[in-house]
């Protein structure tokens, strides 16, 4: 498995995950506060959430195929975009998991120099 297909994961579980917890907070303002300008808010954020959301299944799907996981655990990283906050934890997880089978295989982790 590439570095690459980690990567694609990761910045669509974050962009996934950035955009569901913004909807959940428009939906707050618009049900509970009742907001003005919280419906059309809540409707690009959705529009753009539903869209990104696809993106990711297809990302995460390509993972989980290349690392060879059972359906159990892939259907749980596909599901962690619909739950506000989880697709943080579960890409922190994934991350670490793979990020030590790449180091296995002899790819070093991209390290940023300052």
């Amino acid at each position: 498995m590439k570095r690459s297909v980690l990567t694609r994961y990761r910045v669509m579980a974050y962009v996934t995950g950035v955009l569901l917890v913004l909807l959940t907070l428009g939906v707050i303002a618009k049900y509970v506060l009742g907001m003005n300008g919280a419906a059309s808010f809540t409707s690009v954020v959705g529009i753009a959430h539903g869209w990104l959301y696809v993106v990711y299944l297809v990302f995460a799907f390509d993972l989980g195929s290349k690392a060879k996981w059972p359906v159990t655990k892939q259907l749980w990283v596909l599901l962690a975009g619909t739950i506000p906050t989880a697709a943080f934890f579960v890409e922190r997880k994934v991350s670490r998991e793979l990020e030590s089978r790449l180091a296995e295989q002899g790819e070093a982790p991209a390290v940023a120099e300052a």
